[in-house]
């Protein structure tokens, strides 16, 4: 049976603790998420409903394969992954089920829809080839939109994923997703390393880096400083060519989600955005990476959804972040100045700020 969500949130989230090693990190969340469906292996990705999933802006991984998890972002791109996130938000139940060689069978526990089971042949051999036997994919969405997706891996030649699984893997989604808000608002407010000069690099056609700037190796360094993030080292170049095809995707597709990573301190240290950009209109040749630090408007919509800023909260701290004064603010919304610092009150209990001075440290950097 499994426990109740505050229960099961506070023990993921404990497998979170903050300072633990990337790699135990991993383990101990696929400990935890074990107890209630066996897997050999893991990723959990967080993001926030204003940049939408793509990437992801951090994640835990225990014991996935680095090549499956390259074979499955290229087998995306080119052939189109009918379990795609993208493909799961859609769903009344965003669960998927992975090269079990079932498809559309009906979801016995929900009758708002069926469970979005695949046997699609090529994503099914993109796994055997890498040892894998099924994939478990779970979006973790509430009303406001996606917030991340647990993927589970049981090996070849073992028990695949069937309903029962993906029921169970249903009823941990709201645990999940309040382990994810938790690590992330747990972390300190303001930065713990000065912004640094923007950073690029160039990922060519064929999927390779070309070119990393000096800038970006700076903060590539600083950013995967070993104890800190929350990533294994091979993610980081797989990163780079998983943001080029979703920003080659993007060009085609303008509906796809936008290719930025708006990373939180509690994985790197500080707010850090991470987005590509084609260098021609279709997204056929070269694309940058730029890395920056996240401030203003490439912070604040991902900094108020993890902190539960509503959306009058949020466009006091957009006016108090661009230099305007309470009654300035009041003025402009049409707000009493006494509403304005209500407004202000719940956004620093909200955040765990001191006063305006932190909350605009923490989204100035």
């Amino acid at each position: 049976m499994i426990p109740s969500q505050d229960r099961l949130a506070r023990e993921l989230y404990a497998a979170m603790e903050q300072g633990a090693k990337p790699d135990e990190l991993g383990e101990a969340i696929s400990r935890a998420i074990s107890k209630w469906v066996s897997h050999d292996a893991l990723r959990l990705v967080g993001t926030s409903p204003a940049t939408g999933l793509g990437l992801g802006s951090f994640s835990f991984w225990h014991r996935y394969d680095p090549a499956l998890i390259g074979a499955l972002a290229m087998h995306r791109y080119l052939d189109g992954d009918p379990c795609r996130p993208a493909a799961l938000a859609r769903q009344p139940v965003p669960v998927g089920l992975v090269g079990t060689g079932h498809r559309g069978s009906p979801c016995k526990q929900h009758g708002d829809g069926p469970c979005d089971l695949h046997g699609d042949r090529l994503i099914r051999e993109v796994l055997l080839a890498h040892g894998a036997g099924c994939e478990l994919r779970l979006l973790l969405r509430d009303s406001h939109g996606v917030w991340g997706l647990l993927g589970l891996i049981r090996s070849e030649g073992g028990r695949p994923f069937g309903l029962e699984d993906a029921d169970r893997a249903l009823r941990l989604g709201p645990a999940l997703l309040a382990a994810l808000r938790r690590y992330v608002t747990g972390a300190p407010l303001t930065p713990s390393f000065p912004a640094l000069p923007a950073g690029l690099i160039v990922v060519g056609p064929d999927h390779t880096v070309r070119a990393v700037s000096p800038q970006a190796r700076a903060w590539l360094a600083q950013m995967w400083r070993p104890g800190r993030c929350s990533l294994p080292d091979w993610l980081a170049d797989m990163s780079s060519i998983g943001l080029s095809l979703d920003t080659r995707t993007y060009a085609r597709d303008p509906q796809s989600w936008r290719p930025l990573i708006c990373a939180p301190p509690a994985s790197f240290g500080r707010w850090t955005a991470i987005e590509g950009q084609p260098l021609d209109p279709d997204g056929s040749g070269d694309v940058a990476i730029v890395i920056q630090a996240a401030t203003g408007p490439l912070l604040i919509p991902s900094f108020c959804d993890w902190y539960g800023i509503t959306p009058r909260e949020r466009s006091v701290v957009e006016l108090l972040h661009d230099g305007a004064a309470p009654k300035q603010i009041a003025r402009r919304l049409d707000l009493s100045v006494h509403t304005v610092n209500d407004h202000l009150k719940a956004v620093f209990r909200k955040t765990g700020a001191s006063g305006r001075d932190e909350l605009m440290a923490a989204l100035t950097g």
